[in-house]
C-alpha cells in the first residue's frame, strides 16, 4: 500500500498517539495492527484508510474525536473528508464497555456491541472486517485458549454485521471459519 502525503503525516499522528503501546503477542509497535488493517482495507475500498489507521485511537489512546478533526484539518482533509472519516472512527469505537456498562457482564456487553455494529455505515463495517481478519490470525496464533472465545464473539458480530464489503465479508467469515 503506498500512502499519499497527507496518509503518511496522519500515520505519524497515529504513531504518537500509539506510541507505547504494544501488540499483546508480538509485542511489536501497536500502529503494526492499524496500518496492517488499513492494507486489508487499501485493496477493497481505499476511502476506508484514513478510518483504519485511525479506528483505535479514540477507544485506545488519549485521542479525543475533537483531537482528531483538528489533526486531519491540519493534515489537510476537508471538513466533508474529516467528518467521513471522524464518524467511522467513532462508528469503531466500542460503546459498551466495561466501565460504561459495570453491570453488564462480557458476553451481554458484546452482544449490545454487536448488534450496535450491525448499524453502523458500510465503510466502517468493511473496516470492521478487515480489523477482525487481521486480529484473529494473530489470535489464533499466539492464545489458541481465547482465540475460541474471540472467534465466537466476532463470529456473532458477522450475523448482524452484512452491510459492508461483501467481497471483503465473505474473506472475513471465511478467515473466521478457518480460524476455528
Amino acid at each position: 500500500m503506498q500512502l499519499n502525503v497527507r496518509q503518511n503525516e496522519l500515520l505519524d499522528f497515529v504513531k504518537h498517539c500509539h506510541k507505547d503501546q504494544v501488540r499483546k503477542y508480538t509485542h511489536e509497535p501497536y500502529w503494526h495492527h492499524v496500518y496492517a488493517v488499513a492494507e486489508i482495507v487499501s485493496e477493497y475500498e481505499p476511502s476506508g484508510i484514513e478510518i483504519a489507521l485511525c479506528h483505535d485511537l479514540i477507544e485506545d489512546t488519549d485521542c479525543t474525536e475533537d483531537d482528531l478533526k483538528q489533526q486531519l484539518l491540519k493534515c489537510g482533509y476537508s471538513e466533508t473528508e474529516t467528518v467521513f472519516i471522524v464518524d467511522g472512527v467513532i462508528d469503531l469505537t466500542d460503546q459498551f464497555t466495561h466501565e460504561a456498562f459495570p453491570k453488564l457482564n462480557r458476553k451481554a456487553r458484546k452482544q449490545k456491541e454487536a448488534e450496535r455494529l450491525g448499524k453502523i455505515s458500510y465503510i466502517a463495517q468493511t473496516v470492521k472486517y478487515a480489523d477482525l481478519i487481521n486480529n484473529s490470525e494473530s489470535i489464533t496464533q499466539h492464545d489458541k485458549g481465547f482465540a475460541k472465545v474471540y472467534l465466537s464473539e466476532k463470529g456473532d458480530i458477522l450475523k448482524l454485521m452484512t452491510k459492508g464489503n461483501q467481497e471483503l465479508f465473505e474473506k472475513c467469515k471465511k478467515a473466521l471459519e478457518a480460524a476455528l
